[in-house]
């Protein structure tokens, strides 16, 4: 099994962060590899939401929310992985408050094809492959949340 998990402090509220990271359907805003979605449901997002994520390198996969907490994270299942050496795969994205701030964690397991083979190929390409690309993403998203719209409560 392939295990990574990255996660990064914004200087945001859960709330802010949350206005970006949940937009489901959109997830190419902030994820560096994502060149764009393709929703294959409609609706509000929720558990059975899916996208279909068109990556920078040409490869396609699904990804179908398996639980969804509206303000704290969500977590996916991966399928029509095409080409790539996984033969099952998820990831969860979480939000963590930090006094008024915000940790997202992202975290990510595989089960690599091809035996013994498979889990080295995994370990020495793909896990520093895909922590860079996880990190990328987060700072990614870091830099969405900057640029969204505050609310600000004004007191009349």
């Amino acid at each position: 099994m392939l295990k990574i998990e990255r996660s990064l402090e914004i200087d945001a509220t859960p709330e802010q962060v949350w206005a970006v990271m949940g937009r489901f359907k959109h997830i190419d805003a902030f994820a560096s590899e994502v060149a764009r979605v393709e929703a294959l449901t409609s609706g509000e997002d929720q558990v059975g939401s899916q996208r279909r994520c068109h990556f920078n390198n040409g490869q396609t996969l699904v990804e179908t929310v398996t639980a969804w907490d509206a303000g704290r994270g969500y977590t996916v299942a991966l399928s029509e992985m095409g080409s790539m050496p996984m033969s099952a795969a998820s990831a969860v994205l979480r939000i963590e408050p930090v006094g008024n701030k915000a940790r997202v964690v992202w975290g990510f397991e595989g089960r690599m094809k091809f035996g013994p083979l498979g889990w080295l190929m995994g370990q020495l390409m793909l896990k520093p492959m895909m922590g860079k690309a996880i990190a990328a993403s987060l700072k990614g998203l870091a830099e969405q949340v900057s640029k969204a719209p505050k609310i600000v409560n004004a007191v009349a």
